[in-house]
């Protein structure tokens, strides 16, 4: 006989409070993110081709789908349903949005639907700062930091670096739009009152006085051509993916998430396998320098990947749900499944009495 099994409740869970579930708590972000990565390097994840969908009358814009399955300890499956609008930037509404699902292991219910581009910004952020850790660790601490690309991940990015306690001397920004990069050069100045924050006047000049140097722009294709720029070897945490050149990554100690999710989509990474016929530029997974199966060479700029995997999605998303169900918040959404019986449910026969 099999065993009984109920229908899980259904909640929303709203940005606001992701938020308050997620500030204040990046080393555990971290730790989360850390923990989903072993797991899938132990290979307990599925974590399938993202899909895109994009459209012919607005080219710039997309919709991606990650479904995913995170085994482990935390075991949970689901899919992240995030948009890309960068036109939305210029009408003063962010860039992404979208939705994380949450279905039951055992069942394959649904059992909440969570605002995510908080999560989807916190999971980046913390894969960021998981890499700086790890990828500098037997080096010298970098002192001067850099910013290419200036909106929400970049703020938290810089929000996780500082959660878990970096400390920079000085931080550069620079953006294609002079308003955007002022306004996070104000944003940096309040947050970190000690540090110089200057904004530069091109990437290559950024690059050429930083130790890291973040991505975070909407580039479709490189625009960071030569590697000369990168002669004094910075970490790079390439979280945009599509900046750099392929002589560039062909240059560079590259580390990446996944390197099957990385090689496809023209990334930088994909075109430096296309134009090098072969993956060999590829050194280590993030896993792989984590389990102390990688060295890394220190005569060379390291450039860290990250396609971003569905499962650290579901590992922060999980972590948030069960944050928001301790503190007696969660807002199910009563009879949200309704039909569960399989024949149904008979109307009561009149009284013909």
């Amino acid at each position: 006989m099999s065993e009984t099994v109920t229908a899980p409740s259904f909640a929303v869970i709203s940005g606001a409070q992701v938020q308050r579930a997620l500030s204040g708590n990046e080393k555990r972000v971290v730790e989360l993110v850390e923990a989903a990565y072993r797991t899938h390097g132990a290979g307990d994840t599925v974590n399938p081709p993202s899909y895109f969908l994009r459209f012919p009358d607005r080219p710039s814009a997309r919709i991606i789908a990650l479904p995913a399955s995170l085994g482990g300890t935390a075991r949970v499956d689901g899919l992240k349903w995030i948009s890309s609008f960068p036109t939305n930037v210029s009408a003063g509404l962010p860039r992404a949005s979208g939705v994380l699902v949450l279905n039951d292991h055992l069942t394959g219910y649904p059992f909440a639907c969570l605002e995510t581009s908080i999560i989807s910004a916190a999971r980046t952020a913390a894969s960021a700062a998981l890499a700086a850790d790890w990828l500098t660790r037997g080096r010298d601490r970098p002192r001067r930091l850099g910013f290419i690309g200036t909106g929400l991940i970049a703020r938290y990015v810089h929000t996780y670096l500082a959660g878990t306690d970096w400390s920079f001397d000085s931080v550069a920004v620079h953006d294609l739009s002079a308003e955007h990069a002022e306004g996070f050069r104000g944003y940096l100045a309040g947050a970190a009152p000690d540090v110089e924050v200057t904004v530069a006047s091109s990437a290559e000049d950024l690059i050429r006085d930083s130790d890291v140097v973040v991505f975070t722009t909407t580039a479709g294709k490189p625009h960071v051509l030569d590697p000369e720029l990168f002669s004094h070897n910075p970490l790079v945490l390439h979280l945009s993916l599509r900046d750099l050149s392929p002589e560039i990554i062909l240059s560079a100690t590259n580390v990446l998430d996944d390197v099957e999710h990385c090689l496809k989509a023209d990334t930088s990474p994909h075109l430096a396998e296309q134009a090098s016929g072969n993956r060999d530029f590829v050194h280590a997974t993030l896993c792989q320098v984590m389990n102390g199966q990688a060295e890394l060479p220190a005569d060379r700029p390291i450039v860290f990947s990250p396609f971003g995997l569905g499962v650290l999605d579901l590992a922060v998303g999980l972590h948030v749900h069960d944050e928001v169900r301790v503190a007696g918040e969660l807002a199910v959404v009563e009879d949200f499944f309704h039909e569960l019986s399989r024949y149904g449910k008979r109307a009561p026969r009149a009284d013909r009495s």
